[in-house]
Parts: C-alpha cells; structure tokens; sequence
C-alpha cells in the first residue's frame, strides 16, 4: 500500500519531533558546529534555547540540524523569494505581422502597437511575410524593418538582426533597459525653496 497520506509531498524541512533518527550532525544557531549529538539532547538543547530544531540536509550521513527559529526562517525564505520573482524578468515575445508593400496608414498601426509592446517591456518580434514573388526582393522587407528600427529607436533596439526564414524576414526589437532613464530628466527647478511663508 502507498504510503502516501493524502495530497502532495512536502517540501518543507522536518522539524523538532518530526525528526526521527537517532542522531544529528547538530549546527548551533549562530552557524557554529556543535558536533554529533542523540536527537534527544538536540531537542533538548532546542526547547532550552527557545528554538526550533530543523532538519536542513536530511540526506546527510548523520542529517544536519541547526537550532533556528523557524517562524523567522520561512518568512525570510518567503521575502527571498518573492524578492527574486519580482527580480525574474517575464520576457514576453510579441510578434507583429508585416507585408512588405504595406501602405502609410496599416504601417502607423502596426508601429503604434510595437511602441505599445516595447513601451511595456515586451521583445517584439517583426516578421516580413513575402507572397510570390516578392520573395526575389528582400530589399524591400531590409528597407521596411530598418524603417521601423528607425522609428522606434526611442524606445528599443534590434536584438537581432533581419533574416531571412524561408518565406519570411525575421527581426526582433528588444526595450531599452532602463525606461526610467530614458523618460525622467532632472527637473530644474530645485532652487526655488518654497517661498510664499510670508
């Protein structure tokens, strides 16, 4: 029978009682090495010092278990890791559509939704679909996305270059960095403190 006692296995480290084997490799809580001790006399020393005892390398031979408070502990994990999910950057790749005989007005569109994209911190992919023959003049889809890379040069640039991918030319633009730095520029007039006190 599976001894597998309702929902998933959980991640989280054994602690206090829940640890049973008859030893640990026992950490103290400021990171010093106290050495092998019975789970007993690990427990022991847990409750003394108002700690928790937790298991943090269970395949260890003994497993090592430091004396910490676990309550402070998750939360910390907890704000590391969300801090490196607001880190992580969800690179979005948009793909935006061209002809090359595209007229003005289709081409603004398409343009105003590429700012849009870059504008939000999204990769835009450009694609040129060529039909018949309009594949012997690549030039004119070259001409088109270096037209584009032009006009969009304030808020990206080309990650990769046009190429060729059977029927269609590939570019892709990518977001400035630091939009930030591209928007604010330092207002000048600091040097007036507010003055109307009187």
């Amino acid at each position: 029978m599976n001894e597998q006692r309702g929902g998933a296995i959980s991640v989280e480290p054994r602690i206090n009682d829940r640890i049973r084997v008859p030893e640990v490799r026992l950490v103290g809580p400021n990171g010093e090495q106290v050495g092998i001790v019975r789970i007993e006399d690990a427990l022991r020393l847990a409750v003394e010092a108002d700690l928790d005892l937790v298991e943090v390398a269970p395949m260890a031979k003994p497993p090592v278990c430091k004396l910490m408070d676990f309550g402070k502990y998750k939360y910390e994990a907890a704000l590391k890791e969300r801090e490196s999910r607001k880190n992580q950057t969800h690179t979005v790749i948009k793909e935006m559509k061209l002809r090359p005989k595209i007229d003005q007005h289709d081409y603004e569109t398409k343009k105003g939704h590429v700012e849009r994209f870059l504008k939000a911190g999204d990769k835009v992919k450009i694609t040129i679909m060529f039909r018949g023959r309009e594949q012997s003049r690549p030039e004119l889809g070259l001409r088109l996305l270096g037209k584009l890379a032009e006009d969009v040069t304030e808020l990206g640039f080309v990650e990769a270059t046009p190429k060729q991918d059977g029927r269609n030319m590939i570019m892709v633009l990518a977001p400035h960095r630091k939009k930030s730095d591209v928007k604010v520029r330092p207002t000048v007039s600091a040097d007036e403190p507010a003055a109307e006190s009187a």
